[in-house]
């Protein structure tokens, strides 16, 4: 009788923080988790139902090796998100470098952008993730300033076409590759049709381990606010995964069951509770994106919960 009562009464305190809870933080997964295909399932159309009986309510559609999706299939993906409140995204191809004087690669980077964000469109999506380039040796500037005339010569080109949907420059894993945090920001403060992708796996991989405690997350979400505004902070997309890496950078992603792999969800959990910020927080865990969205979930709703008042049983 008093397990049955101390178990009512955290049911009904459960209840009262998801009423309390005014955080507007989703989570889901980056492309479909081992466990999707485990239980049988085999269309992405039964991404968007399965993902809300787990619990989460994002999800990233994954175009890294081209994009192949149909309209007709768009367009049931997005029926099926809205009808079970899934806010949904595209991870554009990997294949895009804005940064190469190949003018015959730049002409296939603006290709894979334009029909990410045509796909994007038909879905029903408002992000499009995307990976700037690489460099090489000591070009690294004149590869990014090449980088940012292209962005903006395909956005003059495809606006009209973009109609809400915005295009997200990822922050990267390794050393030579386009895309440190500054660089992020310094190409969206170009135009109000690009918004970073904080990937804080890939920050903490280039910095060799350095995001283990709550101000190194603090800087990054300070340097947002001054360099695009404080709206920036609202609705910001976010990749986060345990992640191993080398002096390079980036090895490959982890999953929460690998011990001893950063960076620490907890800490970033901390910083969005504390600033009330509006995030969407992807998850790209190796083979475990939703079980690892539900533990980053169940962290942050723990540190909301301790928000309220103290029950008394």
């Amino acid at each position: 009788h008093g397990l049955n009562r101390i178990w009512k009464c955290l049911s009904l305190f459960r209840v009262i923080s998801t009423e309390v809870n005014v955080l507007d933080v989703r989570f889901g997964p980056a492309g479909n988790p081992d466990s999707f295909y485990e239980q049988g399932y085999k269309s992405s159309l039964d991404m968007p139902s399965w993902l809300a009986e787990q619990g989460l309510n994002a999800y990233e559609y994954q175009c890294g090796r081209g994009v192949r999706i149909k309209e007709e299939f768009a367009q049931k993906l997005g029926e099926n998100a809205r009808k079970y409140d899934i806010a949904l995204s595209i991870h554009a191809p990997y294949y895009i470098n804005l940064c190469s004087e190949d003018e015959k690669i730049i002409q296939k980077s603006k290709e894979h952008i334009v029909k990410s964000v045509r796909a994007a469109k038909w879905m029903g999506a408002d992000v499009v993730v995307l990976h700037i380039g690489s460099a090489k040796g000591g070009e690294r500037a004149l590869a990014y300033n090449r980088a940012k005339d292209y962005i903006l010569k395909i956005i003059e080109e495809i606006e009209e076409e973009l109609n809400g949907v915005k295009l997200a420059p990822e922050t990267m894993g390794k050393i030579n590759q386009i895309g440190s945090l500054d660089e992020v920001l310094e190409m969206c403060a170009l135009h109000n049709s690009l918004v970073p992708c904080i990937d804080f796996a890939h920050l903490h991989a280039v910095s060799g381990g350095k995001f283990n405690d709550v101000d190194s997350f603090k800087i990054v979400f300070e340097k947002i606010e001054h360099v695009l505004g404080k709206n920036a902070l609202q609705n910001l997309h976010i990749h986060f995964s345990p992640i191993e890496y080398t002096k390079s950078g980036e090895k490959r992603h982890r999953t929460t069951l690998d011990k001893g792999f950063g960076p620490d969800f907890k800490l970033l959990a901390e910083l969005i509770v504390k600033e009330n910020i509006s995030v969407r927080i992807i998850c790209e865990s190796d083979g475990r994106q939703s079980e690892d969205a539900l533990v980053y979930k169940g962290m942050l709703e723990c540190l909301t919960n301790h928000t309220l008042p103290p029950f008394v049983f």
